[in-house]
């Protein structure tokens, strides 16, 4: 006997399901704004530095206990033992199924906030060096975990619409690209799991309240620290010819630096090399004996991060040697200090998800984005050889008059670590929470 049902009522049955299910999302979104706005603010008031989460990452964990996740706490292993990882793990299990993983980060920036906003933060601490920094949310974390929470309890109260894992994660050190890292160090995917996808999302600078956006393949940078010390012969300034001056071979290597990325790489590749610090000397007078360098560098494919760290190494030596500098005085270059890999949005995950939050938002809203020369850690979930399909997606955080009036007039819009970058709140956390779940419902529905 044939199917009663035609293929046709077969796909009108799954879009009134879909619209059904964005329907119901709407109104829990309705039901928790006013106090998701307010944890936002509490949030922003109080930030906390990288490897010093742990008021955020035990507010994280209590939040996510009371909405009836099981909840792992200080989940994380760092390269030095005196760092304590403040990591989060939430799971809630929903029958047999997929299992997602969500992530947001927990730490902030050591920048003194200048918003003006009424909940601003005033907050010092102190750094990994000892030293009385401000701090301030100033890249919206505190977006994200506001957005993560609401996500939590919506899929929590839509049990009915998905199965499978559920897995969120409260991410320390995103800010320095140590977090993720020491995540999967410990063990996060034996542990708990390993996932069928994993997604996140990040507010945005330049897009209005309401959009989203997301790049398809390559979408940001991997970031590789790189640091050079040039060795020289010091002695007095007046007598420049009885050194080896190591602050000159500094700034002929600085400006030859930049021939590896306009000569040696193609310019359909992008790539940059950005020299970010440069110490050297203590008075006028003297010609010290060495200067250190602090570098950035940025590449999409891996090959192309190679060249780029092998011509550093090449260059450096090689004006060394040309200015006289004794081999045994040759520069020391370090890598991978501080290193991400490439943020690689997979293809096929990407086009599901930008169809389901068209759905959801309006198609109007999913906007095309270009791959940006940032990086971020929530690469390292794909465990870099793509093995597990990831996707990140941006959500406008800025009053839209605001964008036009920057777009018209040239004024650039505060970015992501300006101590002027204020996201407007509501909005902001709406779009995310909305997005987010109808995302995990897409990937774990019945």
């Amino acid at each position: 006997m044939r199917h009663p049902f035609t293929a046709a009522a077969v796909l009108l049955l799954c879009l009134a399901a879909t619209s059904s299910a964005q329907q119901t999302i709407d109104p829990l979104i309705d039901q928790q704004i006013g106090s998701l706005v307010a944890t936002y603010k509490t949030l922003h008031a109080a930030p906390e530095l990288s490897h010093y989460e742990e008021k955020t990452s035990m507010f994280f964990a209590k939040e996510l206990r009371a909405l009836g996740y099981t909840v792992t706490e200080r989940v994380g292993k760092y390269s030095k033992p005196e760092w304590t990882s403040y990591g989060v793990v939430a799971v809630m299990k929903n029958g047999p199924g997929p299992t997602v993983y969500i992530r947001t980060d927990l730490d902030a920036l050591p920048v003194e906030e200048r918003t003006g906003v009424p909940y601003a933060s005033t907050v010092h601490m102190k750094n990994d060096a000892g030293q009385e920094v401000p701090v301030m949310h100033a890249c919206g974390h505190d977006i994200h975990i506001t957005t993560m929470l609401g996500t939590a309890k919506v899929l929590g109260q839509l049990k009915d619409q998905w199965h499978g894992t559920l897995v969120i994660i409260g991410q320390p050190s995103e800010e320095i690209s140590g977090g993720a890292r020491a995540l999967l160090t410990d063990g996060l995917y034996e542990k708990f799991s390993k996932p069928d996808y994993v997604i996140a999302l990040h507010d945005s600078a330049d897009l209005e309240n309401g959009k989203v956006t997301s790049v398809p393949g390559y979408a940001m940078a991997s970031s590789t620290s790189v640091d050079i010390k040039i060795r020289g012969i010091g002695g007095h300034g007046s007598r420049p010819d009885a050194t080896k001056d190591p602050i000159v071979v500094a700034a002929q290597v600085i400006l030859a630096l930049q021939t590896i990325v306009s000569r040696e790489n193609s310019p359909l590749d992008p790539a940059v090399i950005t020299v970010g610090s440069i110490h050297g000397g203590t008075k006028h007078n003297i010609i010290p004996d060495e200067v250190k360098l602090q570098l950035t560098v940025r590449a999409y494919r891996e090959e192309a991060r190679q060249k780029l760290l092998t011509g550093i190494e090449r260059v450096t030596r090689g004006i060394a040697l040309a200015a006289g500098i004794p081999s045994e005085l040759a520069p020391i270059v370090t890598f991978e200090s501080e290193y991400t890999p490439a943020m690689y949005n997979d293809p096929a995950l990407t086009e599901r998800l930008n169809t389901v939050l068209a759905k959801a938002l309006g198609s109007e809203n999913v906007v095309k984005a270009d791959p940006i020369m940032a990086s971020e850690d929530f690469a390292m979930y794909s465990l870099e050889g793509h093995k597990i399909p990831t996707m990140i997606f941006w959500v406008g955080a800025v009053e839209p008059a605001k964008v036009k009036h920057s777009r018209e007039s040239g004024t650039p819009l505060p970015s992501l670590h300006s101590a002027l970058f204020a996201p407007v709140p509501e909005p902001t956390i709406r779009t995310g929470i909305k997005a987010m779940t109808a995302a995990v419902l897409d990937l774990m529905k019945k």
